[in-house]
């Protein structure tokens, strides 16, 4: 007997790929398209398009120009530890340069975790809150130019956060789940930073 093989739809394809580059899971889309549209498909499926996709060029075709650094810190509470989530971003293509976790946060941190990002990226201007003391320490030690957040600025970082904060939630309860029956526990709690 022969079978023949079911080819997806490139809307659904497309559809997948939107879902996925939204914040969804693979898991997550699987479960929205088959809700949506009926169409059944793995998660290794969904995750076989975004490799093929990717290979072909067709996420990007934008070069990465940084013309500034937004940078930003927000605390977690994980269990019953607090750490401190540092994110840097660009603002043109809204892409995350770096990422750190800290348990303490202060200007020998914001110093080091500038420093590495400079390695990685280049010396360019610096964006924060302008709410912590230990930001212009740590930008005059690296002979950085640095300015407050503007609207825009605070609301791309704050995007972001948010972001990595779902994703992480969602990797939490999708990979760490409470093994006990009727178990409260939440295992990431998040503050703001």
């Amino acid at each position: 007997m022969i079978s023949k093989r079911n080819r997806t739809p490139s809307q659904y394809i497309g559809y997948s790929l939107y879902l996925y580059f939204l914040g969804l899971s693979l898991r997550n889309v699987v479960k929205a398209l088959s809700y949506l549209h009926r169409v059944k498909r793995s998660h290794v499926s969904i995750w076989k398009w975004i490799q093929k996709c990717h290979h072909e060029g067709k996420l990007s075709t934008r070069k990465n120009k940084i013309s500034e650094y937004i940078v930003d810190e927000t605390i977690l509470k994980v269990g019953s530890e607090f750490i401190w989530l540092w994110v840097a971003i660009e603002p043109e293509n809204r892409l995350i340069l770096a990422q750190n976790i800290t348990k303490e946060r202060n200007m020998l941190v914001a110093e080091k975790f500038m420093s590495d990002l400079i390695k990685a990226h280049g010396n360019h201007p610096v964006s924060t809150d302008g709410g912590s003391t230990w930001y212009p320490m740590a930008w005059q030690f690296l002979k950085l130019k640095h300015h407050t957040h503007s609207p825009l600025e605070k609301s791309l970082i704050e995007r972001k956060m948010q972001y990595i904060k779902d994703r992480t939630k969602e990797c939490f309860e999708d990979y760490f789940p409470c093994r006990k029956k009727n178990c409260k526990l939440n295992s990431t709690m998040y503050g703001n930073g």
